[in-house]
């Protein structure tokens, strides 16, 4: 039986084919090629922002042994986050950090790990509902003078809260906010991304092989 992987990119832009979509697809299409080819690669892509969702409401319990609550176009997301072997998510940055398309996500992925209200355990605060640690990346996308570590700082906590390994930061300085997909044009950047992502076909050969 063929080993099966599951890839998943989520976008944060709000603008479709923008640098960070056409960044995530590379980088995805680059683990694909690399792969061995009798693998069996089931590939999402997800943009946030054509999604309908409430942002979290803090519910002050555990929706266990569901992941949240709410029912909205989140909902089968959830287990494609939790089920996914690869995650790449990206975002563009506003206001030295991510977009809120992708903040609203992030923060409504708080109960992939929601605060353990019964008090149960002595150790944990916090009920660890995924349990294998996967492989990812994350695409950042910014102006010439951008400061990237607000975005960098919010994906990284997300990651660590979903079991993810960050390996790898991509960031890209766009030269003109104006161009839609500027990187389409940018030979060295796409070059860099299909590297990040025969780099994660490399992990998951050695994970999965």
């Amino acid at each position: 039986m063929p080993t099966s992987i599951k890839l998943l990119a989520v976008s944060g832009s709000p603008v479709k084919e923008s640098s960070t979509d056409l960044l995530l697809a590379h980088i995805k299409d680059a683990i694909t090629g690399h792969l061995p080819r009798d693998w069996q690669v089931d590939g999402t892509f997800v943009r946030l922002n054509e999604l309908k969702f409430v942002p979290c409401q803090s519910c002050g319990k555990a929706p266990t042994p569901e992941f949240c609550f709410y029912e909205d176009d989140l909902t089968g997301l959830y287990d494609t986050v939790a089920d996914c072997d690869c995650l790449l998510f990206g975002t563009p940055l506003y206001f030295d950090t991510v977009s809120s398309q992708a903040k609203a996500f992030i923060d409504r992925c708080n109960c992939l790990r929601p605060a353990d209200f019964s008090g149960n355990s002595a150790r944990h605060s916090f009920i660890r509902l995924i349990k294998k640690r996967r492989p990812g990346a994350m695409v950042l996308v910014g102006g010439e003078k951008g400061w990237f570590e607000g975005a960098r700082r919010v994906v990284a906590g997300f990651f660590k809260w979903i079991e993810v390994s960050n390996e790898g930061t991509f960031i890209f300085h766009s030269d003109d906010y104006k161009v839609k997909g500027g990187v389409r044009e940018n030979a060295a950047a796409l070059a860099e991304a299909a590297a990040l992502g025969r780099k994660l076909a490399d992990i998951l050969r050695e994970q999965h092989g």
